[in-house]
């Protein structure tokens, strides 16, 4: 009697691991190629999720994007190129009406301690996407994202990077 009970178990738990999201896991990197935090992404139905953790940072909100490629190899980041946008002209903005920027994604808060930690949810992009045959990067600015203004929304320079392959 306990051996269907053992494999009636382990039936279960292969089908719940068959049946886990797909994730991707990245070092958090500042501009002189330290580890500050890291970033893990995990496939939606309808999105990704994003988990993010960084220190290091100075203090108030950076604005928080995914980046075109997964080459984080310059200390001023302009290696991961423009924000992942479709195939047309991109606009920038979470609160622009006419953005399409696929890369935007909400602001992240540090604190005095210049630690950084959040969870964000986008339905603009797909894991499969942001692990396209480039891959792609995940970026923090300096100044806070006004979700508005082009090409960036003032968020300014590029202070840490994940790549994501």
């Amino acid at each position: 009697m306990r051996l269907p009970a053992v494999l009636a178990a382990l039936l279960v738990a292969s089908s719940a691991s068959a049946q886990a999201p797909a994730t991707a896991s990245a070092d958090l990197k500042n501009g002189a190629g330290k580890t500050i935090g890291s970033v893990t992404l995990t496939a939606a139905p309808k999105g990704v999720l994003m988990k993010v953790e960084a220190k290091g940072l100075t203090a108030g909100w950076h604005g928080l994007h995914f980046h075109e490629k997964a080459d984080c190899s310059k200390s001023d980041f302009t290696t991961a190129g423009a924000h992942v946008h479709g195939p047309e002209a991109a606009v920038h903005g979470l609160l622009n009406p006419a953005a399409n920027d696929l890369g935007d994604l909400p602001n992240i808060h540090a604190g005095a301690d210049g630690a950084a930690a959040a969870e964000v949810f986008t339905t603009l992009v797909t894991l499969d996407r942001l692990k396209d045959a480039d891959g792609s990067a995940v970026v923090i600015h300096a100044n806070a994202d006004d979700h508005k203004s082009q090409p960036i929304g003032g968020a300014g320079a590029r202070v840490a990077c994940a790549e994501i392959r």
